[in-house]
């Protein structure tokens, strides 16, 4: 795959999980492809990946299931 910042060929497609909101208004959206390129140390999404969570977060009561989460703090 052609990088589309660099122009380098070798980015690769990686999922990730994202969350949006916070509270009762989080949303986590799994399974998000995000393009990595080895060369310019990039991470972006597509803009066919940017409508598609929109469309998730605009519908989130039809397209998305209730689930317990567990939150961790991250502690230094």
């Amino acid at each position: 795959m052609v990088c589309e910042i660099c122009g380098k060929q070798g980015a690769r497609v990686r999922r990730i999980s994202r969350t949006y909101g916070r509270g009762k208004n989080l949303l986590v959206v799994q399974g998000i492809p995000v393009v990595d390129c080895p060369h310019c140390q990039e991470s972006y999404m597509t803009p066919q990946t940017l409508r598609q969570i929109e469309r998730i977060r605009r519908h989130r009561k039809t397209t998305s299931v209730e689930r317990p989460v567990r939150v961790a703090a991250f502690a230094q």
